[in-house]
């Protein structure tokens, strides 16, 4: 019954969705590179994106359950943390995350044609540790950037999972909030895996649920390499106690 079902599915992304889901990236991709061209790229290089994701996620069929939300403060800006399981990270988050957000990313990202232009004019933040004044400037400019409310996202794994298991979190995240001195919010995601695992990219997708839920916020503890490290292994922790039993417990990711 349930590969009858997928058939089905399948067919309908084939016919329905994937045509659907073209046509709306199309016409929402316009204005954000019109609106960020223009100067506006805080509010064009989100907006059109969290609608985009929930759209996708409708066209798709796959139901969505948040919790914890609401645990945050409205005007406060975090540092949003969460496990990669696979390509439907985005969605969610764009779509569920419902805070106005950047993403942390590699500066060599800034070098490709149209994606680093519009990550640039959006003002997304671009991660360099080629030297000391380079990693200042980092920080300087995620400084400027997460005035006002605006929050940052990343993957600290830095690689989607291949077994739907976490890896290890990385430090960056966890430097930057404790240069900032933001406090980190822990994010666990679940369904991602199973709906495209890394292993199956560009195939269709297989119908699943998928959870986003918010730990409460790990506010910091003094300044320097002991809070760094305290805060990463809470967030891991925390990330970890929220994924379903399935996918419990650490697995080295080969790429890491």
């Amino acid at each position: 019954m349930k590969q009858v079902l997928h058939f089905f599915y399948c067919l309908y992304q084939l016919f329905i969705a994937l045509p659907l889901g073209i046509v709306v990236t199309v016409v929402l991709t316009i204005p954000i590179i019109i609106g960020c061209a223009l100067g506006y790229g805080h509010f064009w290089g989100y907006y059109p994106a969290h609608i985009w994701a929930r759209i996708v996620l409708w066209l798709l069929l796959i139901p969505v359950k948040v919790d914890g939300r609401q645990n945050l403060e409205k005007r406060q800006s975090y540092v949003f943390v969460a496990n990669h399981q696979g390509a439907f990270d985005i969605f969610l988050i764009y779509g569920y995350l419902n805070r106005n957000f950047k993403w942390m990313m590699k500066y060599q990202l800034r070098r490709m044609p149209l994606i680093g232009y519009a990550c640039e004019k959006s003002h997304q933040i671009f991660v360099d540790k080629r030297g000391p004044k380079k990693i200042k400037a980092t920080y300087d400019a995620a400084r400027e950037t997460l005035k006002g409310g605006t929050s940052v996202t990343l993957f600290p794994e830095g690689s989607r999972t291949y077994t739907g298991h976490m890896g290890e979190f990385k430090r960056g995240a966890f430097a930057l909030a404790d240069e900032l001195q933001l406090p980190v919010v822990p994010l666990t995601i679940n369904g991602s895996f199973d709906i495209m695992p890394r292993t199956r990219d560009m195939h269709f997708a297989r119908w699943h649920r998928l959870t986003l839920t918010f730990h409460d916020p790990i506010y910091p503890v003094g300044q320097g390499s002991d809070n760094v490290e305290a805060t990463k292994n809470q967030a891991y922790d925390s990330v970890m106690s929220a994924l379903v039993p399935e996918y419990q417990g650490f697995v080295e990711n080969p790429d890491q």
